[in-house]
């Protein structure tokens, strides 16, 4: 069983070489919400994730024949990074499996501190089982990254570093995967304070964590799909649920649009690069999923390695939901002039164009019709209102989409 002390042994281990990462306010969900709001920042770690901590400690914990002999791991992102950082530190080859469809971001990410990375399997579970394998055939100690009880321990100190700051925090909102990371924290938090509450927050696309634990056994996901690819976990593991189950007050969950509001919200207001799984603890926040009136709470933003093309979508969506984006479709009749009339209604209504197409090939479309399809900058919902009363007063038909 994880201890309190091997949670403490386990920051010891990680001090002076990762960072002790920000505990900040957030002062405008703290208002929004009605309660004192933190966010523990481990988006800001040093291979930009959690992760380290665990993988840190495991290694660190390993003697010397086994380091030698090198250690391995299956994972699409950030406990290869993780993991890699920490063989790099103490002298020894790390092998990681990736799926073949990784990034080449995450792949180069996890070659910049040395380790070996093995392209190989459709998905995590063909990697999983690839690394395994190695791993068993070659002597190399093969690292989880969740059900492993000195990866457990190295992640737990996260919750020491938020108490060590502000004991009396009332609750830890905490995003679960695998289950390793909250199982940590909870553990940590709860030796220490045993009144504090710990939530925890799935993704509503991969959330067997959450219907085991309401139903107080394992029950792995058929199928996994959500944008918080961190927390992607489709197989629950029993042990990590016993911890869930003994230490872990409530589970929630939230969707994926709700996710991407958390990330869109963090980039603007606390200039915060988030990715899915670390943003899930604050959409839970933003989205009235947990009861914290009245709290002083402590949302773990745990990681920010996110694909800069989801976040390029999120963004655009984002704008388009605001009303600061609009797109339209509008029919005009194609002959000289009709575009003039057109965008001298957005001038006169100060929209700015910064998309145009035109198609006159359409087979919707009459002869001597065109289609305008054009994106424009606006500046809230009463000014596309404005935008479009002006077509329709001069005759327009469109779409907006």
């Amino acid at each position: 069983m994880i201890t309190l002390n091997d949670i403490k042994d386990a920051k010891k281990r990680l001090e002076n070489t990762i960072s002790k990462t920000p505990l900040m306010k957030a002062p405008i969900l703290s208002k929004e919400k009605n309660a004192e709001i933190y966010l523990k920042e481990d988006n800001l770690q040093i291979t930009g994730s959690f992760k380290l901590r665990g993988a840190f400690n495991k290694v660190a914990m390993l003697d010397d024949a086994k380091r030698n002999a090198g250690v391995v791991a299956a994972s699409a992102g950030n406990h290869a990074q993780g993991l890699a950082f920490a063989a790099q530190y103490f002298g020894c080859v790390a092998t990681i499996f990736m799926p073949e469809a990784t990034p080449l971001t995450k792949v180069t990410g996890v070659r910049s501190y040395g380790a070996n990375v093995v392209l190989t399997g459709e998905n995590f579970d063909e990697a999983y089982a690839s690394a395994v394998k190695f791993a068993k055939e070659n002597n190399k100690e093969f690292v989880h990254p969740f059900a492993d009880d000195e990866v457990i321990a190295g992640q737990g100190t996260i919750a020491l570093e938020v108490l060590d700051s502000i004991n009396d925090i009332e609750q830890l909102i905490v995003p679960i995967g695998g289950g390793g990371l909250i199982s940590g924290i909870a553990i940590a938090a709860k030796s220490i304070n045993p009144n504090i509450k710990i939530t925890g927050v799935v993704a509503s696309g991969a959330k067997g964590m959450k219907e085991s634990f309401e139903a107080r056994m394992p029950i792995d996901s058929s199928s996994v799909r959500t944008i918080a690819d961190g927390i992607a976990v489709r197989d629950v593991t029993p042990k990590l649920l016993d911890i869930i189950l003994e230490y872990v007050d409530e589970v929630v969950e939230v969707s994926d649009n709700e996710t991407a509001n958390a990330i869109l919200f963090l980039l603007e207001k606390h200039k915060l690069m988030v990715e899915g799984a670390g943003a899930v603890s604050v959409a839970a926040i933003m989205h009235d999923k947990v009861d914290i009136k009245n709290k002083k709470v402590c949302a773990i933003v745990s990681g920010g390695n996110i694909d800069v093309t989801m976040l390029s979508l999120i963004i655009e969506k984002g704008l388009i939901k605001s009303h600061r984006k609009m797109n339209l479709i509008v029919t005009l009749m194609d002959k000289p002039g009709a575009l003039m009339k057109l965008t001298e209604i957005f001038t006169s209504c100060a929209a700015n164009i910064v998309q145009i197409d035109f198609d006159r090939n359409s087979l919707k479309l009459e002869f001597g019709e065109a289609h305008v399809t054009i994106a424009l900058e606006t500046k809230g919902e009463e000014h596309q209102e404005l935008i479009r009363e002006n077509l329709k007063q001069q005759g327009f038909r469109f779409k907006q989409i």
